[in-house]
C-alpha cells in the first residue's frame, strides 16, 4: 500500500473532530474491543434472550480508526483491501508507540516540540500530540481510539458515512449552519455552553442519536434489554439512553436531552426511531425536524452492525447515513468521573463580561468625546455668526 494513501486516510481522521481514540500500548494489554471478524463462524445462529428478543445485551465498544467522513483526496475509493487496512493499522500502532516513549528530561521544550513535529502521530492526528506540544494537546496516555478499521462482512470502508463520496450532503439553500454547542450567544450564560463542557452529556456524539465514536476516549457501552425497553449505558459521562419498545412519540412538546426514542424488533434487528431532539443536540445544523432511524443487528459472536439514517426535509434533499460495527468489550464499563468542579466555566463567563464592560466603556468614551468636541466647536460657530452680523 502506498504511504500516500495511509496519510490520506490519516488526514481524514482529523476532518470531523469526531474521529477515534487509543489506549497506551506500553502498559500491558488494555481493556479494548476485540478485533474478530464480523463474519460468523460456520453454524453460528443469532442468539435470543429469555424474552425471545434478539440478544444484543452485554458490553460493547465502537472505538475505530475509520473516520466519519472520507478524505477528499480519495473520494472515489469507498473501500480498502484487507492488506491496506492492516498497513494503516500498523502505521497507527507505530506512531502510538513512538508517541508513548518517555520524554528525555534533559531536552528543552523546543527540542521536544521539534521531535513531536516530526512524529508519525502528528502526521496522522496533529491534535493527538503529547503534552509539551501545542496548548491543549492531550498526552497520548489518555487517548483510546481503538486499533482497527471497521470491517463489515469482510469489507473495510474508508468512512463511516455511506454516501457516494463519503461526505455529508450539501444543505438546502437557507438551511441553518451547524453551531458549536447548539446555541447562539454561548458566552451569555452557563446554560448556553455545550453539555459536554458542563459534564452533563458526552462531547461528540457517543450518546447520539446517531451514536458515533467520540474522537478521544470512552467509546464503551452496556446494553440492557427488558420486555418494554432497551437501555444503552454510555461510558462517556455515564449517560443512559432509554428506548421505549412498541410505543408512540410524545406529543406534549417536550424535547428530552437525547430526543424521544421508540423501538421495535423486526426479525433479528432492533429498529429505533428518534424525534423531538433539543437544540442543544443539533446535528450538522438539524434538530427541530430531525428524524434519526437506527438499526442494531448481531452479525457474529463479537460484532453488532449499527446503521443510522438522518431525515430532515428542510435541511437535506434526501435521507442519508452511515454504518459501523460495535465490538465486544473484554471487560466491563467503569464509572466516568468528569471534572465536576469545572472551575474554568466562571472564568469563561467572566472574560465575556469583562469584554462587554470594556466595549461599553469604549462606546461611552467615544460618545463623551464626540459631545465634548461638538460643545467646543459651538463658540467658534457663534463667533463666526456674530462677525457676519457686524
Amino acid at each position: 500500500m502506498r504511504y500516500a494513501l495511509v496519510l490520506a486516510l490519516g488526514t481524514a481522521l482529523v476532518t470531523t473532530g469526531m474521529g477515534f481514540t487509543a489506549a497506551a500500548q506500553t502498559k500491558g494489554p488494555p481493556v479494548s474491543a476485540a478485533a474478530d471478524s464480523s463474519i460468523p463462524p460456520a453454524g453460528w445462529k443469532r442468539p435470543r434472550n429469555a424474552m425471545g428478543q434478539p440478544d444484543l445485551s452485554g458490553y460493547w465498544s465502537n472505538a475505530t480508526l475509520t473516520p466519519l467522513t472520507r478524505n477528499r483526496r480519495i473520494s472515489d475509493k469507498a473501500t480498502l483491501t484487507a492488506e491496506e487496512a492492516r498497513a494503516f493499522e500498523k502505521i497507527w500502532a507505530q506512531a502510538l508507540a513512538e508517541s508513548d516513549a518517555p520524554t528525555d528530561q534533559s531536552e528543552s521544550t523546543a527540542e521536544v516540540q521539534a521531535k513531536l513535529s516530526s512524529s508519525k502521530l502528528v502526521e496522522i492526528r496533529p491534535d493527538f500530540i503529547a503534552a509539551g506540544g501545542d496548548t491543549g494537546g492531550y498526552n497520548t496516555f489518555w487517548i483510546d481510539p481503538g486499533m482497527h478499521m471497521v470491517e463489515i462482512n469482510g469489507v473495510y470502508r474508508t468512512s463511516i458515512l455511506t454516501t457516494e463520496n463519503g461526505l455529508p450532503p450539501p444543505r438546502k439553500a437557507g438551511a441553518p449552519a451547524p453551531r458549536g454547542g447548539g446555541f447562539r450567544d454561548i458566552y451569555d450564560s452557563y446554560e448556553n455552553r455545550s453539555l459536554g463542557e458542563r459534564c452533563i452529556s458526552g462531547f461528540g456524539r457517543n450518546t447520539g442519536p446517531p451514536m458515533l465514536p467520540n474522537g478521544y476516549y470512552n467509546n464503551n457501552y452496556q446494553i440492557v434489554q427488558t420486555p418494554d425497553a432497551v437501555v444503552i449505558e454510555v461510558e462517556m459521562i455515564h449517560d443512559a439512553r432509554i428506548i421505549r419498545l412498541n410505543g408512540t412519540h410524545r406529543t406534549d412538546g417536550l424535547r428530552p436531552t437525547m430526543g424521544d426514542s421508540i423501538g421495535r424488533y423486526e426479525g433479528d434487528t432492533l429498529v429505533v426511531e428518534t424525534t423531538n431532539l433539543p437544540e442543544s443536540q443539533q446535528f450538522m445544523g438539524s434538530w427541530k425536524n430531525l428524524k434519526v432511524t437506527e438499526w442494531f443487528t448481531r452479525l457474529s459472536p463479537t460484532k453488532i452492525l449499527y446503521r443510522f439514517q438522518l431525515e430532515d426535509p428542510e435541511m437535506w434533499d434526501k435521507p442519508w447515513g452511515g454504518e459501523y460495527t460495535f465490538s465486544t468489550l473484554n471487560g466491563r464499563v467503569y464509572e466516568y468521573a468528569c471534572h465536576e468542579g469545572n472551575y474554568a466555566l466562571p472564568g469563561i463567563l467572566a472574560g465575556a463580561r469583562q469584554k462587554e464592560k470594556e466595549e461599553a466603556e469604549a462606546k461611552a468614551k467615544a460618545a463623551a468625546d464626540a459631545a465634548a468636541a461638538a460643545e467646543k466647536a459651538q463658540p467658534t460657530a457663534k463667533g463666526k455668526a456674530k462677525s457676519g452680523a457686524d
